[in-house]
This record gives C-alpha cells, structure tokens and sequence, in this order.
C-alpha cells in the first residue's frame, strides 16, 4: 500500500512537470496533478483496453498508429472528469501520455 502511494505521488510530481513544460496542458495545483494521475491509472488499467479491442481494425489498418489517438482520447477524458485539469490540441496530450508512460514505467522499475 505504501508502494501505490509514493508512486502515484512521483507519478503526480511528473504530472505537475510535464504541465509546466507542455504548452497546452495546465494543472491548477499539486493535488489535481494526484487526481490526474490516478485517473490516468483508472483509464490506462480498464478503459484501454476495451478502445484497444473495439478498434482493432483500425489499427491494423493503420499499422499501429490510431494507438497514437486512443492515447490523446484518454487523456482528453480524464480531462472531463477532473476539475483544474485542461488540455488543448491533439499534440500537447500526445506529447503528455508520452510523458506519463515513460514516468510510469521508470517509476515502476523502482517499486515493484
């Protein structure tokens, strides 16, 4: 449990980076940056998955790149769903679930 804290509150510090360096994504503050990142674990865990399976055509037909765009969906509807958070463009939320991965993943290399 302590592990799932820390991390999602590095998680969220990378967040609050990635806003701050981004043009068109903004954060109003450390604690909406823990919310964006627990809805991004939410979204990545059990929404994906299901975008991954219903456009599978899509994909295969775009030798992977719609990928790209279920990745830029799901930050915008994290974006819904958490006041304080705001994103603008197709490239700036591109760049930002790019961001969190990479931020997930060497995270993850430390906590699991």
């Amino acid at each position: 449990m302590v592990n799932f804290i820390i991390r999602y509150l590095l998680i969220a510090v990378a967040i609050s980076f990635l806003a701050n360096l981004i043009k068109g994504i903004s954060i109003d503050s450390f604690g909406t940056a823990i919310l964006v990142a627990l809805g991004m674990g939410f979204v990545n865990t059990f929404v994906k998955p299901i975008l991954k399976i219903v456009s599978f055509p899509i994909t295969i037909v775009s030798f992977g790149i719609f990928l790209l765009v279920i990745n830029v969906i799901l930050v915008y509807v994290v974006e819904h769903f958490v006041d304080g958070f705001s994103v603008n463009g197709f490239l700036a939320p591109l760049l930002f679930s790019f961001g969190v991965s990479i931020a997930s993943t060497v995270i993850g290399w430390f906590f699991d």
